[in-house]
C-alpha cells in the first residue's frame, strides 16, 4: 500500500470517529436565563423525554415528552447564576387504538364527586414484551364523568413496561401530548382535562426508556 493510500485511510477513519463522537444533544444559552436544547432524535422511537438536573449526578426532572418529529426545547426564565444539566432519552412502546371524546361545555363538577373514580387502578397482568406489537393495549374506552373529567380504561397486555402514558390530541392540534405518566400494570385512570381539551382524541401506550444521551451543561447568567 502506498503512503498516500495509508494517509487517505487514516483521514477517513479519523472522520468516522469524529462523526461517531458528535453529541446527540447540544444546548445554548439564548439569554442570561433561557436555555435552548437541540437533539438528534432516535429513529423509530415514539418520542424523546427531556430532563434536567442542577448537578450532573443529581435527580433528573422531566420537562417534556416530545413527539418524534420534534428536536428542540426551550427552557425559559431560569434561576440566575445556577448550573443546569440536560439529557434526552428515547421512549418506545405500541400505542393503543384511539377514542374520541367530547366534553360538556362549562366546568361544572357535581358536588358529590370526590374523584374516587379517577384513582389509577393497578391490576394489569400482561405477558408480552413492550417491544412486540402484541403488547398494544386493548379495548380502550373513555367515559365522560363531568365537564372536565374522563375515565379511561384499557387492557394491559405488556409484561415489562416501565409505565403507561396517557396521550391526548386536542381538536386541531398537530401532535399528541402526554397528559399523564402512570405506573406499570395500570388499567384505569381518570383524566382531568385542560380548557383546550374539551374535544380530543385519546390513546394509551406502555413504554420503556432507551439509553440517555450525552449530558449538556449551561450556567445561567446575572440579570
Amino acid at each position: 500500500m502506498t503512503t498516500r493510500a495509508i494517509l487517505v485511510g487514516l483521514l477517513f477513519l479519523a472522520a468516522c470517529g469524529q462523526e461517531q463522537q458528535d453529541p446527540v444533544l447540544t444546548s445554548e444559552l439564548t439569554s442570561p436565563t433561557d436555555v435552548t436544547l437541540h437533539w438528534r432524535a432516535e429513529a423509530g422511537a415514539a418520542g424523546q423525554v427531556v430532563e434536567y438536573a442542577n448537578a450532573a449526578d443529581g435527580d433528573y426532572t422531566i420537562l417534556e415528552f416530545s413527539p418524534p418529529a420534534k428536536n428542540s426545547y426551550k427552557h425559559p426564565d431560569l434561576i440566575p447564576e445556577t448550573q443546569f444539566y440536560y439529557r434526552v432519552r428515547p421512549f418506545s412502546g405500541p400505542a393503543s387504538a384511539t377514542v374520541d371524546v367530547t366534553l360538556p361545555p362549562g366546568d361544572a363538577v357535581p358536588e358529590a364527586d370526590g374523584h374516587e373514580w379517577a384513582e389509577p387502578r393497578k391490576d394489569g397482568r400482561g405477558t408480552k414484551p413492550v417491544a412486540s406489537p402484541e403488547a398494544t393495549p386493548g379495548n380502550l374506552k373513555a367515559e365522560v364523568k363531568h365537564a372536565n373529567g374522563i375515565l379511561l380504561t384499557w387492557e394491559d397486555h405488556a409484561s415489562d413496561e416501565e409505565g403507561y402514558l396517557i396521550e391526548l390530541k386536542p381538536a386541531g392540534a398537530a401532535d399528541y401530548r402526554v397528559a399523564a405518566q402512570l405506573d406499570p400494570d395500570v388499567t384505569s385512570f381518570g383524566l382531568i382535562t385542560l380548557p383546550d381539551e374539551k374535544t380530543a382524541t385519546c390513546r394509551v401506550r406502555p413504554f420503556r426508556f432507551g439509553s440517555p444521551s450525552n449530558l449538556t451543561h449551561q450556567k445561567t447568567g446575572k440579570v
